[in-house]
């Protein structure tokens, strides 16, 4: 499976070509070196924008406040902007090295000559793009950005969660309330049919990882087995976290950019005196929102007349909750099972400084969290974290290290009790007997408990290195290197002993069982690169020529014994009495490239961005394996136009648009040829093979035609920045399992779909700053966020296997339910509207109402205040959504179930209005086929709308400089506080059936800074 896709001499050349395209214009040019830094502590200031009057050539300051531009000309004016500084300009004469310091104390002073004074400090924001940096005014893609102010020091162990409520276009869902879970992220919807081809691409520090840990025995407490990879990174270890959404900012990535580019830059030193940082927090959470259930006299009342409804007249002896448990008993399980305040604690060490040719930073931190269960399950992170920069006296040379190396260890139980909670009888048994072992109340209760004993265990070992160089060739030609690799061990065991089922059933160790998967991945990647920039008269040219080389090496296994001859050998799979052998598999991905971008500006206003790529993959057979993508973004800046100048107003207007293709390679390896598993039935002792999928070398990249439209502007002299866009991503040749007949011995092969999905929205962004003067600020921003998503296309839909999945013209995620039309008062069993008109509902005749589930639109509002020491901030997501409720997971009431209070609203000939239909035991099969279609009907979807004040934090900065500390800082934080809904269920957020929703977290912390 190894194979060379590209050849070095096509780098070669474009070098070459590269160099005597550009030689002539050696001795015009000179390169201008130094350091930024403030005049109160000579602190090094990193994202200072720095560049040539009348030049669009900029340069930013690092970390250590360094920075490298191009001039030209007999006596160049450098000009040097930040947000938090006055404006600065240097005559540089015949000097090519200049250290600036920008002065603070001198603000007011500046503001009466300049008459705006800090106004005139245009806010630059320097977006990470992955292969380079661009300003945001001069963006021609679309890039969402999320700062470390925004993610530190909050409750969460995943930037994931920092991130949601704060970016257009980037829904982001967290799977479970479960510690070491996943999220669910889409950039602008879904384009691919399949759940895992809908993952983006994460990149941390220049290298990127694998989407997902490859789980295989967590679905029962992890939804989707869904582990995500952020999960290794500690939040407040990462500088900047960005999304890149359209062609102009994705199709550099080529085939891995179809669904979105997450990039993660973790924090840098910098240059000044070494600083030792010391945070620690402490958080409690707990189950954001209950249902209110019906009490033991309400439940008794139900499950008495669903008897009766039945025609039983002698209650059945297993009715233990009529016939035996306590009727004074009345038990909140949602409290007992998941009540429970899971704690959290959160301890970090970080050092950082540097001089003026080195930075560095070393952080380390720990975390421990536990849950909601009635339990000591804990999941435990510790996380590693290192960079250094070297730049040499020269600034020719530069040399960027980057470190995380990150262990995580999960233990839970190995079943969530989320619907146990919900159904247990109100008036059940205790849970414990006073001598505190497991009550099974002589046989008649389950206590659930009992599956405490069965665990559910992950350890991770996540290791993640980068190396960037740069090395200045010539004033407008420099070499780049990076270069990295990603390792990943992961290993997890479900452990299910003969204690969790009730004694009297007289099991043993002998039946105990357990099971153990280890997988492993590693990945190295080398990204050789040329970068030019050129500028003369009215032009600017900016170049990136790359090639991608990467492998991919995954290692997985399975093992399962049976049999032990005692529990404390359980995690020893040897000490089992049987064993069974999964595959031992061992996969390859080989994946090249090469790439080019091409910027060009003229007259500072007019921009034209070119990208391109040449992608190759393993995963495609011999004929398909390259592909073709590419794009072109381009900007106009409307108010740089002289006949603009004269509106004082209006600071920036500036429209854009793009056009590209990415593409899509997640299919997994080696799909396009036969491959076999092993056999478990022997014969005449040999071990056979059996054909699991058929060779089909035909099928290729799934395609993503992306467009956008948009303006952005800024007003007041950008106190008020706004924005709007349109987008239309189209996605087609699906890839996707093509179902074959039965008659062929498989099930399906992997294949093109010609199908086609198409996303398409608005996205708007706003944010003013209210107030501003030197000691009391307000800033605010909003988001909003409409998408919309259809099949455009599937030939032959009606006479496939996915006829009753998908609709031309509608969403993927539809579904199909049947029309809920109340209660016959004859029967008293709900009815539906019969669509064929046979006199009997049944699947796939009558199911034919179509349902929109998921979001019509979503957004946040965040707000940031400060006053002197104190600064508060507080963040609000909502959205506009439709989805399944609490009928779809609901078992028939009369049963031996308990129930929501809603329940209680029952038909009857007294009360025509009822929702539910009269109660029933669960023994008649018209009344149980009926509850069936119910849960299965319009009647089990509704409005899942809500509004969530997702974060609240509050600082303080105590006084302490007089002690020789730099900063101490207090803070409390708030995470999920209130919810704002209609919804019947528990969590409109989060609507998986029988897992823990997100939890409401509160949290205190201190930070000092020596």
């Amino acid at each position: 499976m190894k194979k060379n896709f590209c050849s070095l001499s096509h780098i070669q050349l474009a070098f070459g070509f590269t160099l005597l395209a550009s030689g002539v214009a050696i001795g015009q040019m000179r390169v201008i070196t130094g350091t930024v830094t403030d005049n109160i502590n000579n602190k090094p200031i990193s994202g200072v924008s720095i560049f040539q009057e009348g030049s669009d050539t900029v340069s930013v300051s690092d970390g250590s406040g360094i920075y490298r531009v191009q001039v030209s000309g007999e006596n160049p004016v450098l000009v040097f902007k930040h947000p938090d500084y006055p404006e600065r300009k240097v005559s540089l004469r015949d000097r090519v090295s200049v250290d600036v310091s920008l002065d603070i104390e001198n603000e007011k002073e500046l503001q009466n000559q300049n008459g705006d004074g800090n106004e005139k400090a245009i806010e630059e924001v320097v977006l990470n793009a992955g292969y380079y940096k661009v300003r945001d005014k001069e963006r021609t893609g679309s890039i969402s950005r999320v700062s470390a102010k925004d993610i530190e020091n909050q409750p969460v162990t995943n930037v994931l969660a920092s991130a949601q409520g704060r970016m257009s276009g980037v829904s982001i869902t967290q799977n479970s309330g479960t510690p070491g879970g996943g999220f669910d992220i889409q950039i602008r919807g879904k384009n691919s049919i399949r759940r895992e081809g809908n993952e983006p691409l994460y990149i941390i520090d220049g290298v990127p990882i694998l989407s997902e840990s490859p789980s295989a025995y967590s679905a029962t407490i992890l939804p989707y087995g869904s582990i995500s990879p952020l999960n290794a990174i500690n939040p407040n270890d990462i500088e900047s976290f960005e999304v890149l959404k359209d062609a102009d900012a994705t199709a550099i990535y080529g085939s891995r950019g179809a669904n979105g580019v997450i990039i993660v830059t973790t924090k840098k030193g910098r240059k000044g005196r070494s600083e030792l940082k010391l945070n620690t927090s402490y958080s409690i959470s707990n189950v954001a929102n209950r249902l209110k259930m019906m009490n033991t006299s309400e439940y008794l009342g139900m499950r008495r007349q669903a008897f009766q409804n039945d025609g039983i007249t002698a209650i059945p002896a297993i009715a233990y909750d009529l016939n035996t448990w306590s009727k004074e008993r009345n038990t909140d399980w949602q409290r007992e099972l998941i009540g429970n305040n899971a704690d959290a604690s959160v301890v970090q060490f970080s050092l950082s400084g540097g001089s003026d040719n080195t930075s560095y930073l070393i952080s380390y931190g720990h975390q421990e969290q536990s849950t909601v269960y009635p339990a000591g399950f804990q999941y435990k992170t510790n996380n590693l974290t290192g960079n250094f920069n070297y730049r040499s006296a020269d600034r020719k040379l530069e040399v960027n290290l980057t470190n995380t190396v990150s262990f995580q260890d999960n233990n839970v139980v190995n079943d969530d009790l989320t619907k146990r909670s919900l159904t247990l009888s109100p008036n059940a048994p205790a849970l414990y007997n006073a001598d505190g072992s497991l009550n099974w109340e002589n046989n008649t209760f389950t206590n659930p408990v009992a599956s405490f004993v069965s665990e559910y265990l992950n350890t991770s070992s996540f290791i993640n290195t980068g190396t960037q160089l740069s090395y200045q060739l010539f004033p407008f030609i420099s070499l780049k290197f990076s270069g990295g690799m990603t390792f990943n061990n992961f290993e997890e065991y479900s452990l299910k002993p003969h204690t969790m089922y009730n004694p009297s059933l007289g099991l043993n160790s002998s039946t105990s069982n357990s099971s153990k998967n280890n997988s492993s991945g590693f990945s190295y990647i080398l990204e050789p690169q040329i970068v030019g920039d050129y500028s003369w008269n009215d032009h600017s040219l900016e170049m990136l020529i790359g090639a991608t080389l990467q492998q991919s090496e995954t290692k997985s296994g399975t093992i399962q014994g049976y049999g032990f001859e005692s529990n404390a050998l359980i995690r020893n799979i040897a000490a089992s009495k049987t064993k069974v052998i999964g595959d031992q598999v061992n996969n390859q991905y080989n994946y090249t490239a090469v790439f080019a971008r091409l910027n060009y500006k003229y007259l500072k206003r007019y921009i034209v961005n070119v990208t391109g790529r040449r992608d190759g993959s393993s995963r495609f057979g011999p004929s398909n394996r390259f592909g073709n993508f590419g794009a072109v973004g381009a900007a106009w800046l409307v108010s740089e136009e002289p006949w603009m100048k004269d509106i004082s107003w209006l600071s920036l207007a500036k429209i854009r648009g793009s056009i590209g293709t990415s593409g899509n390679d997640r299919i997994g390896d080696y799909q396009y040829l036969d491959t076999y598993t092993v056999s478990t039935n022997i014969y005449n002792n040999i071990t056979g093979l059996n054909p699991s999928r058929l060779y089909n070398p035909n099928f290729s990249w799934e395609k993503t035609l992306k467009k956008e439209l948009a303006a952005e502007f800024s007003l007041f002299k950008n106190r008020w920045n706004l924005s709007a866009a349109y987008y239309e991503n189209t996605s087609s040749n699906q890839l996707v399992g093509i179902p074959l007949p039965a008659t062929t011995g498989f099930p399906s092969i992997q294949s093109n779909l010609p199908a086609k999905v198409q996303n398409t929205g608005w996205e708007f962004e706003t944010s003013v700053q209210v107030l501003k003067n030197s000691k009391f600020r307000y800033d605010t921003s909003f988001n909003l966020s409409i998408p919309n998503s259809k099949l455009l296309e599937f030939p032959n839909l009606e006479g496939s296997t996915y006829a009753n999945q998908y609709v031309i013209g509608y969403p993927t995620s539809l579904v199909k339910v049947y029309q809920y039309e109340g209660i016959n008062p004859q029967t008293g069993l709900y009815q539906f509207k019969d669509f064929n008109g046979d006199g009997k509902i049944s699947s796939p005749d009558d199911n034919k109402v179509i349902e929109r589930i998921g979001m019509r639109f979503f957004g946040g509002w965040s707000n940031n205040v400060s006053y002197g020491p104190w600064s508060a901030s507080f963040l609000w997501y909502f959205v506009k959504q439709r989805n399944w409720n609490y009928n779809k997971q609901m078992v028939i009431p009369g049963s031996m179930n308990n129930q929501p209070v809603e329940v209680l609203d029952v038909w009857s000939a007294s009360n025509p209005s009822g929702t539910y239909m009269p109660y029933s035991s669960g023994s008649v099969a018209a009344k149980m086929s009926a509850h069936s279609f119910f849960q299965n009907s319009t009647a089990a979807i509704g409005d899942a709308s809500f509004i969530r004040l997702k974060n609240v934090q509050i600082n303080y900065r105590i006084p302490v400089r007089e002690f020789g500390i730099k900063e101490a800082m207090i803070y409390v934080q708030g995470q999920n506080l209130l919810t704002i809904t209609k919804y019947f269920g528990l969590d409109p957020e989060f609507v998986l059936n029988g897992f823990l929703p997100p939890l409401k977290t509160y949290s205190v912390g201190f930070q000092i800074t020596f």
